[in-house]
């Protein structure tokens, strides 16, 4: 998939490309026997993620911040499919002590799960530590999607297990973990404000989310558990996220508006990731455009991946000693 793949639409292999919607990659896709969990499906790709997966038949789990946002997301879902199967949850990514609570009232509930979607973030945001003392966008971006997998992999190993039903996590990531401090991961300097880059920190970030997905990969293939863990890039798409470069991404957007999607096409491959039959099987990999896409050397480090996941562990673990 390559730039004129990108302008102009053209699908490839999978016979989707930049132009094809969330809605024509699941066309034909029942998902009524499946639960999801999409955090961040309050507003943008993540409600339209909520919408086409509960169209196709999905009981989904909004996991948002903001519970007024997610129900209007809700009442908006219900409007044009009154049948739809849609939860609400409260959950704060960048809080240790919400993603437990999330886990315990999810675990409540009964359900299974079948399908994690590590939507939600925030995006070059000024220097801020999270009330866990972690740099912002790494405890929210990476940190707070590592602890609540952790927390439901049981569910979701019991869930596969029970119903012989493949479970997938899909990490939303992006081309932007190519611009990243130059160590990849700044692992001795994770929370230093000198030095620190709102872009470089979301970088590092999006590139932690790709690592994440590889090592939970090779995990379950070690274990042999009918799970699939893969990360995605939704494209360029104009989103509440940006609220913090909101002037500066118009202003880009003028340069390069042919390579902008808007929600329904930046929703697409999370959907495609999450639901299409030809996937089964498929892990450890980065996709743009529902095609296949070779991420960068860092993010294909499997050293690096497992230092990551062993670095995490500590932070959490520090953290929750405090």
């Amino acid at each position: 998939m390559g730039i004129i793949s990108l302008v102009t639409g053209m699908p490839g292999a999978s016979g989707f490309g930049s132009a094809s919607t969330a809605e024509q990659v699941t066309e034909g896709v029942d998902a009524s026997n499946l639960t999801a969990i999409v955090t961040g499906g309050a507003g943008g790709i993540g409600t339209e993620t909520v919408r086409v997966l509960a169209l196709r038949g999905a009981h989904v789990i909004i996991a948002a911040r903001n519970l007024d946002a997610a129900n209007d997301a809700k009442q908006l879902i219900l409007k044009d499919n009154a049948a739809a199967r849609v939860d609400i949850l409260k959950l704060d990514l960048s809080s240790l002590k919400s993603i437990r609570a999330f886990v315990d009232n999810f675990n409540a509930m009964d359900l299974p799960l079948n399908i994690l979607i590590n939507n939600a973030g925030v995006m070059f945001c000024p220097y801020q530590l999270s009330q866990d003392g972690i740099e912002m966008q790494f405890a929210t971006n990476h940190l707070g999607h590592f602890h609540l997998t952790n927390l439901l992999l049981e569910k979701m190993k019991q869930t596969a297990g029970v119903t012989g039903i493949e479970g997938r996590i899909v990490n939303l990531s992006s081309i932007a973990h190519l611009h990243t401090y130059e160590e990849g991961i700044r692992f001795d300097g994770i929370n230093d404000q000198a030095g620190y880059s709102d872009k470089k920190a979301y970088g590092q970030s999006k590139l932690s989310n790709i690592l994440h997905a590889n090592e939970l990969s090779r995990r379950f293939k070690e274990e042999g558990v009918n799970i699939t863990a893969n990360s995605v890039h939704p494209g360029l798409i104009m989103t509440n996220l940006m609220r913090h470069s909101f002037l500066l991404m118009k202003f880009l957007m003028v340069f390069t508006y042919l390579f902008w999607k808007n929600v329904p096409q930046g929703a697409a491959t999370t959907c495609y990731v999450a639901l299409h039959p030809s996937l089964k099987g498929q892990t450890g990999k980065y996709f743009l455009d529902c095609n296949e896409f070779k991420a960068s050397p860092l993010a294909r480090d499997e050293g690096l991946a497992k230092k990551l996941w062993d670095f995490s562990n500590k932070l959490i673990n520090s953290a929750q000693q405090r």
